[in-house]
């Protein structure tokens, strides 16, 4: 079976005198479908960078990556994008929820990227609003809610349009243990259900949730 996702001799730099400064170091992977991967590793790591990379958002690196089956380091931008919103589903830690919209409208920036019906649209809003348990802030705007709710609002809009993948950096670093528990069995219900995950987090606790541990130090990864 084809990995859903391929690093070969992967790094990333930055330009400094005398000689670079690098984040990663000879990155090789392979992720399978249906895996729930935790990203571990002390401060400047590498472990934010290398998950940027995988969601799409960076392309100022060196090497190969393949996601699912498209060689990502030969894609034009547009591209690129175009695969970062058909693919990938992204937990931030600061929640990165758009202020000026509402919770649904929020919810429903995923779907609009897609060729999907304004009836459909509103329906797949309205699913994910009770799967959630948020209906009842469907209406209100991000600074209308507990870190938590809006914790809950992040992880409602990168799943609700069904990604094949799920990264997500430190999601459970805002909120209180309970909240936390409650995010991580929301991911191992995802993840049973067939949606790929990689998760960051300093958090051994949240570790045990995925099936692999991936152990980054100074850029490289440990053996």
């Amino acid at each position: 079976m084809t990995p859903l996702i391929q690093l070969r001799q992967l790094e990333k730099s930055f330009p400094t005198r005398p000689s670079p400064t690098y984040v990663l170091r000879q990155i090789n992977l392979d992720l399978q479908e249906g895996d729930f991967v935790t990203i571990m590793g002390p401060s400047g790591a590498g472990k934010s960078t290398l998950l940027s990379i995988l969601g799409l958002y960076d392309s100022a690196w060196t090497g190969e990556y393949w996601l699912d089956g498209q060689p990502v380091h030969t894609l034009k931008p547009r591209e690129r994008a175009e695969l970062n919103k058909r693919s990938v589903g992204f937990v931030f830690q600061q929640f990165h929820l758009l202020e000026d919209l509402t919770v649904a409208e929020n919810l429903d920036i995923p779907l609009s990227y897609r060729d999907i019906r304004k009836s459909e649209r509103e329906a797949t809003v309205a699913d994910t609003l009770d799967r959630f348990g948020i209906v009842g802030k469907k209406d209100l705007f991000p600074a209308q809610l507990s870190g938590g709710q809006q914790q809950l609002v992040a992880v409602a809009r990168a799943i609700i349009a069904k990604p094949r993948l799920l990264l997500a950096d430190e999601p459970t670093g805002n909120l209180h243990t309970d909240q936390g528990r409650q995010i991580m069995e929301l991911f191992k219900k995802l993840n049973g259900e067939g949606t790929t995950v990689i998760q960051v987090t300093h958090s051994e606790t949240n570790a045990t949730y995925g099936n692999r541990i991936i152990r980054l130090r100074d850029g490289w990864m440990e053996k």
